[in-house]
């Protein structure tokens, strides 16, 4: 067996950022930004307010002044003229500052009349003005790679960029194996369970923005697994789920090697998760996971999700891990290392007190996978431990 770092290591081998594609910006969210994008222009692109009010010039308020209001500015529509001394423009949120004006007046800090305001004592000094550019300016660089947020198609569509080059989203392909399985709404028969881990990796992969592709239940026999195998051409990743142990009815290896697998490494030092399996088929990367639920659902989150990171351009790295203090005492941890569902709270990590690996209810309650390293020895509460977000 080999340890995940090594494990991680051969799969980033397998894996390189896919070709480059143009979208609109409205398809770009979730997706890695393939190449820099510069600013195409200032914002704002003028002196705009920033609140409504009156503008004027500074030099004339102060309390008890009196100026005249000549006109008025809005969003989208500017005054035209030029202000002068003792003068003020009725002016909204966003509208641009007229010529000679430095300071805009709250509404709530002046006292009207039909054709003039009078500066009250509630008037403090600021101007109430957002300068041109002082968000960004033209020339303005978002770089790449870069995983686009909503905040960046924002930042990008203020920009003024319509389309944005990024690298094609993963197609991955999942295939569960095994007669034991029915789909979700199916009746199951006395001796078979519900498909439930190729939706889970399905709603994992469209979270990190890759396409997945559920293809149908593979049965136990090498003839189904290799139709189900023929179905998920042009797919980047293949994802078995199931079939890959030593058992006599597990024959992904098997099939795998008679249509020219390179097989990379088999069984990793890690629980729950070791009979995982990965190596290169044709033109598309085979990766092997265990058929209990948690191991396999921990094995898309350890391994298939820095691979899809990687395909979308983004550095070949593990999933970038978190500390926090244990709850609870721990036990020394035995020569695997540990992936355990747990739950953190107030910044403490305490793990369930069942770990099995077929027990989804307790993955479905979790929200981290605290790590024990491989001999760990026993913790007392409050030691720091690492984790990984779910």
């Amino acid at each position: 067996m080999i340890s995940v770092e090594v494990a991680l290591g051969h799969l980033f081998e397998l894996v390189a950022p896919l070709e480059k594609e143009e979208v609109p910006l409205l398809e770009a969210a979730g997706r890695v930004l393939a190449e820099p994008v510069l600013a195409a222009r200032d914002q704002p692109p003028f002196a705009a307010s920033a609140m409504d009010g009156y503008a004027a010039r500074a030099s004339d308020v102060h309390e008890g002044a009196e100026l005249s209001v000549i006109g008025e500015a809005a969003a989208g529509h500017a005054f035209e003229g030029q202000l002068g001394h003792q003068e003020a423009v009725r002016i909204f949120t966003g509208a641009p500052v007229p010529d000679g004006a430095d300071i805009v007046v709250l509404q709530e800090d002046v006292d009207r009349s039909e054709t003039s305001i009078t500066i009250t004592d509630r008037h403090k000094v600021e101007n109430w003005i957002r300068p041109a550019g002082g968000d960004f300016q033209a020339g303005h660089l978002i770089d790449a790679p870069r995983m686009l947020r909503s905040a960046d198609v924002a930042l990008l569509a203020a920009m003024n960029i319509a389309t944005v080059h990024v690298h094609r989203a993963p197609v991955v392909a999942l295939i569960s194996t095994g007669d034991e399985l029915v789909m979700p709404g199916e009746a199951p028969g006395p001796d078979q369970i519900v498909a439930s881990n190729s939706f889970g990796l399905a709603a994992l992969l469209r979270d990190l923005g890759a396409i997945p592709r559920l293809l149908p239940i593979a049965r136990d026999s090498k003839a189904a697994l290799n139709t189900v195998f023929d179905l998920a051409t042009g797919a980047d990743i293949i994802v078995t789920i199931g079939g890959a142990s030593v058992g006599d009815h597990d024959l992904v290896g098997s099939v795998a090697a008679d249509r020219g697998l390179d097989r990379s490494f088999y069984k990793v030092a890690m629980r729950p998760g070791k009979p995982l399996m990965a190596g290169r088929m044709g033109d598309a990367v085979l990766l092997g996971l265990p058929g209990n639920p948690v191991s396999a659902m921990v094995c898309g989150h350890v391994f298939l999700t820095p691979m899809i990171h990687r395909l979308q351009g983004l550095e070949a790295a593990p999933r970038l891990r978190r500390t926090a203090r244990l709850a609870v005492p721990m036990p020394p941890n035995g020569p695997r290392e540990h992936y355990m569902r747990a739950t953190l709270k107030t910044g403490e990590l305490t793990p369930d007190s069942r770990q099995d690996s077929s027990l989804l209810s307790v993955l479905a309650g979790a929200n981290a996978l605290l790590i024990r390293p491989p001999k760990d020895p026993a913790r007392e509460r409050g030691a720091l431990v690492d984790y990984l977000p779910l």
